[in-house]
C-alpha cells in the first residue's frame, strides 16, 4: 500500500512538472521582456532538476541526483550571469 501511494505521488509529480516545463518554455520563448525571458529559463532548468531528481527517488540510481546538482550549479549561475547582464549591461567586468 504505501509502495503504490509513493509511486503514483512520484508519477503526478513528474506529470505536473512536464506541465511546469511546458509552461515556462513558453514564457521563455514568449517574453514579452528579457527579464521575462530569464525568468522562463530559470524555473525550467529547476523544473528539469526537479524532475531528475523525481525520477532518481523512483529508480534508485544515484546518477539523476548528481546530474541535478550540476543542473541547478549550472543554472544558477546563468541566472546570476543573465541577471547581471540585463543590469549592466557586460557580464566580466
Amino acid at each position: 500500500m504505501t509502495m503504490l501511494a509513493l509511486a503514483l505521488a512520484i508519477t503526478a509529480a513528474q506529470i505536473l512538472l512536464g506541465i511546469a516545463m511546458a509552461f515556462a518554455a513558453y514564457r521563455a520563448l514568449r517574453g514579452p521582456r528579457a527579464q521575462d525571458r530569464v525568468l522562463g529559463l530559470d524555473a525550467l532548468y529547476l523544473a528539469g532538476m526537479l524532475l531528475l531528481l523525481t525520477y532518481g527517488i523512483q529508480t534508485g540510481r544515484t546518477i539523476f541526483f548528481e546530474s541535478a546538482l550540476i543542473i541547478a550549479v549550472l543554472g544558477f549561475a546563468g541566472t546570476v550571469a543573465l541577471a547581471k547582464f540585463l543590469m549592466r549591461g557586460e557580464v566580466i567586468e
